[in-house]
């Protein structure tokens, strides 16, 4: 019986923001992923490369990508150096900053949020973002802890299946 073949994944990371999709209101869609363990009890985070502190998986859905599935499985690529098999969408998730905060950083424009849960099929020791991210299992507690200045995030993981 043959097996599935994994999907070819570049070891460069994609930048710039000129393939960017924006939604009806000039909002930036997002794509994401909760990475749980297969017993659900631990989810991958990883170290932001703009700020400290921890995040999730996320970035741009761009247009060469058919659905913000795909877009969500490059970004865990290429930010956490992972495979992945999408279990659940956990919907949409609107932009938590306030005007104020937006302006402050003209760089990220206001943006919607799509997260999945998903499996972690595979972690690879080499992907893309490698050599300026570090990733780390965490339980709920923690992550919940390390996410709390980051309210989009924070309800992605509330909104998984995470044992808490």
């Amino acid at each position: 019986m043959a097996q599935e073949a994994a999907p070819q994944r570049s070891m460069e990371a994609r930048v710039g923001r000129d393939k960017q999709r924006y939604g009806p209101a000039g909002e930036r869609l997002v794509a994401g992923v909760v990475p749980l363990s297969a017993d659900r009890s631990q989810v991958l985070l990883i170290q932001s490369s703009a700020r400290k502190g921890w995040v999730l998986p996320k970035g741009g859905w761009e247009t060469d990508e058919g659905t913000q599935e795909e877009a969500a499985c490059r970004e865990a690529w290429e930010e956490a150096g992972i495979e992945c098999k999408i279990e659940k969408e956990l919907g949409a998730i609107e932009e938590k900053r306030t005007e104020a905060q937006i302006k402050k950083n003209p760089h990220a424009p206001r943006a919607e949020y799509r997260f999945y849960e998903v499996k972690v099929k595979e972690e690879k020791d080499s992907w893309p973002e490698a050599h300026k991210r570090d990733r780390k299992w965490m339980s709920y507690v923690k992550a919940k802890e390390v996410l709390r200045d980051r309210p989009e995030l924070l309800e992605a993981l509330e909104r998984s299946s995470i044992k808490r």
